[in-house]
């Protein structure tokens, strides 16, 4: 066994660690250990095994988690990738694309120190400086905690350490008074974190004897146990209106036995819809299947776009060609982009597959996410559907990747490593000699402009299935009406009449604004001042049900004003509307109707989501409102008309990519209409009707937008034309954000940077966010190689300069300027 290996540790440091392999060790490349780290233990992946000796004493890796890798030689190549091209550290990346959280149990340790128990000593003495220096209930919790400590010490001896949670729950004190003892050098603190059993289990109770005398609560819990044939969960039994001590009696009394046992996993609660294979494909749909097929067979990289008009089937071409990897025994992977179409989509591949399914996304638990990895990982589950980071899956020769609604700006994570799902699926495809699909009824530009050159096979679905014709969209000037009511309108007369016929006639409606909240905008008629977030330069929303404003950025929240806090005057307005008034106004309308909403303050869960969906597809509700939530993907046969209120907002953004994110979110939300046999109309609201982006989304004309928009990137050099990448500066301190900011603009200069354009700094368009002030600069260069050497370069001179590596981002191919 070599003496040392190299670990990458998910830390903000672009480099690894090498540690002392002990005898009795035997660490595998792609597999973790645990290692000390400065004063705490982390767990890294393994990325070499050598005998070269470094030069500096060399500390012993902890103990050895995996006996087998747990990234294989493609993971990690892959990884390798992404930290290069990203410019991401390589820990951080490896982190990303290990959800094993569960298995390690983060914890800290307290034992008092010589000092402490000093100090503990002194505590009753009158007049001691140390103590008039603290408030009486600072002193009253330090002397608890020194004390109990202290008692341990003396029960298990000098080395007794106390875990944070059972000293914090004992002395009741807070975080902040601990962190304090251990600065006065009282406490000695020590991380403690360990590998843990991550397997979920369900305690489950098992009817043993019904005989004896039974009080009336004692009688409820057996019958429960009588009427579901002697065995049920639990926590059922402890949501019966019973005291939680009736259980453990009988439990005492032999009445009632409980077990543990593995708890089940659903993969989803979404009703499946109609078998999606039974039904004849059209021509195109044949022409497209029989692509994927072919390339799946070649065993060699094959990437395809699959531009399909919404409603045309391309989910059911996914099964398909999912179906046919199956049954040749390969893997695959199919991505979505929202956690919310992840249970119907799983819903549909279950039904199809069975218990090959696997679903990973971010709603899951931690525990669940590892089950789950677990099962792809054995070879289990063949099949993964899941959000951008089931493209990591595990799964064993890789055949075919699908990314369905490859467009979505949700495959783009906002933080590091700052990766593009799609992206990486296709280079993972690469580097398996596997399949690609890129499917959407809006592509990306970036990804129709690569087909267009050859890159990938350009696949067309022209019609929707079954010769539906796609839904007439009719746009509203709400500028007009305006002047022709005299007030403005949330809602058109043309909107509030279409959503009444369409009542009448028992069909169902979708209404769009993507915007949260119930006002987003409060606004002092006096001195003209806004209500702010104090940590970001962001106007707050006000929540009406919950009463109370909260920041959309950072989560923070505020009592609701009754008076403007600038300047004391009661002229306080509510201004705009977000999804929340809609709801109301609506409610307002048509008191008569079941009306629901579907935002981030309604759903809470992935549960949440299913059961509101399913209540429109089983008509148990008229009208759906919501956010973007409810533009993507969903099939629900009985909704006939689509109403679009201010979703031409975005317009007004100061970002490049506005026109195409308002044509994509306008012709995705209409795709939702007329997907069964009835016809589907489409009412659009806007302030912008003669806009291209509007126009061409009315028309359902994709082509159209494409040329116009190309040309607009081509004279301003903005992808697919160039690599662009954005550099933000943060800080929480104004002048140090300014100065590292100024300094790395005066480096731009200074050096030659040849075929890149470096535009700013400049204050960020948000300049305030989660309490760092930011400032930022664009880099386009129609060579990615030039592009990434001059990041590279930057990151090795802020460095020098001692600037935080977590301070200065750099977001290659970034989606986001704001």
């Amino acid at each position: 066994m070599p003496e040392f290996c190299d670990v990458a540790l998910p830390v903000p440091l672009d480099m690894v660690f090498t540690y002392r392999v002990p005898a009795d060790a035997t660490p595998v490349v792609g597999g973790r250990v645990l290692v000390p780290f400065r004063q705490q233990r982390l767990t890294g992946i393994v990325v070499d095994l050598h005998d070269r000796k470094p030069s500096v004493t060399i500390k012993p890796i902890l103990s050895v988690l995996d006996v087998a890798p747990v990234l294989d030689d493609q993971l990690l190549r892959l990884g390798r990738w992404i930290a290069d091209y990203y410019l991401a550290p390589l820990g951080e990346v490896f982190r990303t694309m290990l959800p094993l959280n569960a298995e390690f149990k983060r914890s800290t340790a307290y034992r008092i120190t010589a000092e402490g128990r000093m100090a503990l000593h002194l505590a009753g003495t009158k007049g001691s400086s140390a103590r008039s220096r603290r408030t009486p209930d600072e002193q009253d919790a330090e002397v608890r905690v020194l004390d109990y400590l202290s008692a341990q010490q003396e029960v298990a001896g000098d080395a007794a350490q106390v875990r944070e949670e059972t000293l914090r729950s004992s002395t009741r004190v807070s975080k902040l008074i601990l962190t304090a003892m251990v600065r006065k050098k009282w406490l000695a603190r020590e991380d403690v974190s360990a590998v843990r059993d991550a397997s979920r289990t369900v305690k489950i109770a098992l009817l043993k004897s019904a005989d004896g005398k039974l009080n009336d609560n004692q009688r409820n819990v057996i019958e429960t146990l009588v009427a579901s044939g002697g065995r049920v969960p639990v926590d059922v039994l402890q949501g019966l209106e019973v005291p939680r001590t009736t259980l453990s009696t009988l439990v005492k009394r032999g009445s009632i036995e409980v077990i543990e046992e593995p708890a089940a996993f659903a993969v989803s609660r979404s009703k499946p819809r109609a078998a999606r294979l039974e039904f004849d494909f059209n021509p195109a749909q044949q022409a497209a299947l029989k692509r994927v097929r072919d390339a799946v067979e070649r065993r060699r990289f094959s990437g395809i776009l699959l531009h399909g008009v919404t409603g045309s089937g391309k989910t059911a071409v996914y099964l398909a060609g999912m179906r046919a990897v199956l049954d040749a025994g390969p893997s695959a992977i199919l991505l979505v982009p929202e956690i919310g179409l992840t249970p119907a989509v799983a819903a549909d591949l279950h039904q199809i597959f069975g218990d090959e399914v696997a679903i990973l996304h971010s709603a899951l638990s931690d525990k669940e996410r590892a089950q789950q990895w677990h099962r792809i990982k054995s070879g289990e589950a063949r099949m993964v559907v899941g959000t951008r980071s089931a493209v990591f899956a595990p799964v064993a020769d890789l055949a075919l990747i699908i990314v369905d609604e490859e467009h979505d700006s949700s495959y783009k994570q906002e933080e590091t490593p700052r990766y593009h799902a799609r992206d990486i699926a296709v280079m993972r495809a690469k580097m398996a000699n596997a399949a690609v699909v890129l499917g959407s009824a809006t592509p990306s530009l970036e990804s129709y402009f690569n087909a267009k050159k050859n890159k990938y096979a350009l696949v067309e679905l022209p019609d929707r299935v079954e010769q539906r014709p796609l839904p007439e969209v009719e746009i509203i000037d709400m500028r007009q009406e305006f002047q022709e009511t005299g007030q403005e309108q949330v809602i058109s007369r043309k909107l509030a009449a279409e959503i009444k016929e369409r009542f009448e006639r028992k069909e169902q409606v979708m209404v769009l604004l993507n915007r949260r909240g119930y006002s987003p905008v409060v606004l002092c008629r006096t001195c003209g001042k806004t209500l702010e977030c104090q940590n970001c330069a962001i106007a707050m929303t006000h929540h009406k049900r919950e009463h109370k404003m909260v920041c959309h950025y950072c989560g923070y929240t505020a009592p609701v004003p009754k008076a403007c806090i600038h300047c004391g005057s009661e002229y306080v307005y509510f201004l705009g509307t977000g999804s929340e008034k809609l709801e109301e106004l609506l409610h307002g309308m048509f008191p008569q109707a079941r009306i629901a909403r579907l935002d981030r303050d309604t759903v809470r869960g992935h549960e949440d989501f299913e059961r509101t969906l399913n209540a429109l597809s089983d008509g148990q509700l008229d009208l759906l409102v919501g956010t973007q939530m409810i533009a993507k993907g969903h099939d629900i046969h009985g909704v006939t008309l689509v109403g679009v209120v201010g979703a031409d907002s975005a317009l007004g953004m100061p970002d490049f990519r506005a026109a195409e994110r308002t044509f994509q979110l306008l012709t995705q939300v209409a795709g939702r209409a007329g997907r069964g046999q009835s016809l589907g109309k489409v009412v659009l609201q806007t302030y912008f009707q003669d806009h291209y982006a509007v126009q061409h989304a009315a028309h359902h004309d994709f082509a159209g937008f494409y040329d116009k928009e190309l040309r607009f990137r081509s004279w301003m050099h903005y992808p697919p034309y160039s690599a662009l990448a954005n550099v933000l500066v943060r800080s929480n301190k104004l002048d140090e954000a300014l100065r590292w900011s100024g300094t790395l603009g005066k480096w731009f200069e200074q050096t030659r940077h040849e075929g890149v354009r470096v535009l700013g700094p400049a204050t960020a368009p948000i300049m305030r966010l989660k309490s760092d002030y930011r400032y930022h600069f664009v880099l386009k260069s129609p060579s990615r190689e030039k592009l990434n050497a001059t990041l590279r370069a930057m990151l090795a001179y802020a460095a020098q300069l001692k600037i935080p590596r977590t301070q200065v981002i750099v977001d290659v191919d970034a989606l986001w300027l704001m």
